[in-house]
């Protein structure tokens, strides 16, 4: 099979979007969610832990956050493919808003005890459900952007991964300094950001509509879609594979993260704030240098070099002494993996056909989640004292999965070339 990817400008509804409207009608409503889904990544599990003081319970929340997130991933990519990119946006975003400040008041309401714990460990489920529906959402916008733009897609990308890297820095060390005044406060700011987002969510890119497109039809549809274009582009199969395993020890790290920062080296919950925002800042920078890294190494060049930091600083975590080298070692790794998140979203926004976007994405998306729950599961079944042991298992796994995995992509030429193929034949 061979798959025609987009190589000029489309006329009529699907126009390239002028450089001057990018700001309002595409980076601010992703920084407003980006914000919002930081908060609800990174803080929902300190929240659990300041309201329970439970490292199980943790764990267990982290889990939550993520099993309906992966199980929302077939249902949002083909919302986005049947109904568009911003509708769905808009409707997340709302009924996020709504959802937490009605949490925010149940928790003021209620006393500390049972029904505080399940207020928040339900919070911790839907908001991670709902996060991913505009995250679909914004990754659909994001990639028609980039394939409509007159610069190169990494370009594109790698600006979009810099307003999610800023909103990752700023994102957790907001959580944490609210969660000093108050949960109710924290779940307040969060409801804020998402009404924000919601409002701007309608004035986004229009993204094509399944049936719109020549040779698609309604029957294709959800997952089966995205594992069939998954399956015909072998380079992206490979990497989306090497990046699994990988974020399994990504999964581990921050699920017990708050438990190492809190319980071992006996840090307040805003230490653990400033933990990812340093890890943010530099997986910030490194966005910035991979977008002139892209044009010297490539893609394939790029992603090794990538994999090996990330590799070697999640083997050192295992073994760090002390607040500081943690901080300094998980910045690293998050360096590491923000250039591979470079390379996977550039990838994925050149060689994905436009009419099965959503349903592509939101497959490669679940199988790169799929490791999140099952490390909350293992953070909840392990003690604190036995989380290094687990931590250097996974990065020996996540080194010899990445390594094969560009082994087999050393030669392949959409990862020398980045941002020019034309066709990808399977």
């Amino acid at each position: 099979m061979t798959i025609q990817l987009y190589e000029g400008r489309p006329a009529g509804r699907h126009a390239a979007v002028p450089p001057g409207s990018l700001l309002r009608r595409v980076y601010a409503p992703r920084a407003f969610d980006a914000l919002a889904f930081s908060m609800s990544t990174y803080a929902m599990p300190l929240l659990v832990l300041a309201t329970t003081e439970s490292a199980s319970l943790t764990g267990l929340a982290f889990a939550l956050e993520w099993i309906p997130r992966v199980a929302a991933f077939g249902l949002a990519g083909d919302l986005v493919d049947r109904r568009g990119a911003a509708i769905v946006f808009f409707l997340a975003s709302s009924a996020r808003a709504v959802l937490v400040a009605g949490g925010s008041v149940a928790l003021t309401m209620l006393e500390r005890g049972t029904a505080q714990t399940f207020v928040v460990m339900a919070l911790a489920a839907a908001t991670g459900t709902l996060t991913q529906f505009s995250f679909i959402a914004n990754e659909a916008v994001g990639a028609i952007v980039s394939r409509r733009s007159d610069t190169q897609a990494h370009k594109v990308q790698a600006v979009l991964i810099g307003i999610d890297q800023t909103a990752t820095l700023t994102g957790p060390a907001l959580g944490g300094v609210l969660l000093l005044a108050g949960p109710t406060q924290m779940l307040a700011v969060l409801s804020v950001l998402s009404c924000l987002a919601a409002a701007l969510a309608l004035q986004t890119p229009p993204t094509p509509l399944r049936g719109s497109q020549p040779g698609t039809t309604q029957r294709a549809a959800g997952l089966k879609t995205g594992w069939r274009t998954l399956r015909s582009l072998p380079a992206l199969g490979w990497l989306v594979g090497g990046l699994t395993v990988s974020n399994l020890a990504l999964g581990l790290l921050q699920s017990a993260s708050p438990i190492i920062v809190v319980e071992r080296f006996g840090l307040s919950p805003a230490a653990v704030g400033t933990l990812w925002s340093a890890a943010a800042a530099s997986t910030l920078l490194t966005v910035t240098v991979c977008r002139f890294a892209l044009n010297r190494l490539g893609l394939w060049g790029v992603g090794v070099v990538c994999s090996t930091v990330a590799s070697a600083a999640c083997l050192a975590l295992a073994h760090a002494p002390s607040y500081t080298a943690y901080v300094v070692l998980m910045a690293l790794f998050m360096a590491g993996d923000g250039g591979l998140t470079v390379v996977l979203r550039t990838l994925r926004s050149l060689l994905i056909p436009a009419a099965v976007f959503g349903s592509t994405l939101s497959l490669t998306i679940l199988l790169l989640l799929l490791p999140f729950p099952l490390a909350g599961i293992v953070v909840a079944l392990t003690s604190p004292w036995a989380l290094d042991y687990v931590i250097a298992v996974c990065a020996a796994l996540q080194a010899v999965a990445l390594g094969l995995a560009f082994l087999r992509l050393r030669t392949d030429p959409v990862l020398r070339t980045p941002g020019k193929p034309a066709q990808v034949t399977a």
